[in-house]
């Protein structure tokens, strides 16, 4: 089944002489369940490409559907409620907030959407990342893969159509990043979750089930 759809997207900057294309007429689609790395150097747009897809930024032309849904047909106010319930994000810097622990930072999402928090998922999801131990420690009590694994765990809390990682072994060592990769993989099979990956690491990028090559804006290769 397909839950996401890109037709067309494109993203411009600036006018004349100024004009940067950073997104050119990019389609391709995901299934359900589908782990897809999108790989490029650094200025290729494959970052522009995830927050066009997450619903982070506006497009100049073209539709994004996830699960159905044109997101760009909603107004801010509705794309950010749909955006926190059907979007996990994760980033390269984990963007924890510092005063909250490890179970409140993960149950954020739900917080800020009045939703109740299942303690039996909490409880499954802390085994799966691997921190049902430290789920009382502030985000400086815990090491760089630990935080990451507390972002993954945000992410996953809502049950989103679509988990989009941007970059998220960037600033962890091997270890820690095949760690990281694994546990993807993991909620992936485990889960069903799809996982749309940003990376310019090919090792990486081979963990997933297809692999997206993007160039100035274009894709040019899918594996």
């Amino acid at each position: 089944m397909e839950i996401l759809r890109v037709e067309n997207l494109s993203k411009v900057y600036g006018k004349g002489e100024n004009k940067v294309v950073a997104l050119d007429n990019v389609s391709f689609s995901v299934e359900k369940g589908e782990f897809v790395a999108i790989v490029g150097a650094s200025g290729s747009g494959k970052s522009t490409l995830l927050h066009l897809v997450g619903g982070v930024d506006r497009p100049t032309k073209g539709k994004v559907f996830i699960d159905g849904k044109n997101i760009y047909e909603m107004n801010d106010d509705k794309l950010a409620i749909f955006r926190r319930r059907q979007v996990g994000l994760i980033y390269q810097f984990y963007n924890l907030i510092p005063i909250l622990n490890v179970e409140e930072n993960i149950t954020l999402p739900l917080e800020l959407d009045n939703r109740e928090v299942d303690k039996k998922t909490l409880k499954e999801l802390l085994e799966l990342l691997g921190l049902e131990h430290r789920s009382k420690h502030l985000p400086n009590e815990l090491s760089g893969g630990q935080q990451q694994r507390v972002s993954i765990g945000r992410a996953l809390i809502t049950n989103p159509a679509i988990i989009l990682a941007d970059e998220p072994t960037g600033n962890l060592d091997s270890k820690s990043s095949d760690e990281i990769v694994a546990l993807l993989k993991k909620s992936n099979k485990e889960y069903n979750q799809t996982i749309i990956m940003i990376t310019h690491n090919m090792e990486i990028a081979k963990e997933a089930d297809r692999i997206i090559k993007i160039e100035d804006g274009r894709i040019v290769e899918e594996d």
